[in-house]
């Protein structure tokens, strides 16, 4: 799906939109394809709010694994280990929401990734 006038990021797991961006708080639409993960990782500038607006996702909040569906919500404060999976055959969406004073992509430490980026 094209959201119209939106910076749009594609990624080998699917792409993300922003839809707002601010100095203390940033707003992503994130879009995992099928069988694909995001990179087991933390941050030191950031908490993030992940809410599933449409399909499951597997997540993995320092080491444990929990299944959300769509209307839940999932809190992750900086330096928490996470990871949200699609296991279905469909496009997960979710809305993540970052609060904190960075938001550069040099402040994601990577612990795994099935992509090989650092």
């Amino acid at each position: 799906m094209q959201l119209p006038n939106l910076e749009k990021e594609e990624r080998p797991w699917g792409c993300y939109y922003v839809i707002h961006d601010e100095p203390t708080y940033k707003l992503k639409r994130i879009e995992v394809n099928p069988g694909q993960r995001l990179s087991y990782q933390y941050h030191f500038n950031r908490s993030e709010a992940w809410t599933i607006v449409k399909g499951g996702a597997v997540i993995t909040l320092d080491g444990i694994l929990k299944y959300c569906d769509t209307g839940q919500t999932i809190l992750i404060p900086s330096a928490m280990k996470h990871r949200i999976e699609n296991k279905s055959k469909e496009v997960l969406v979710f809305i993540e929401v970052q609060t904190g004073t960075y938001f550069g992509e040099d402040d994601i430490v990577r612990i795994e990734d099935d992509y090989n980026r650092v």
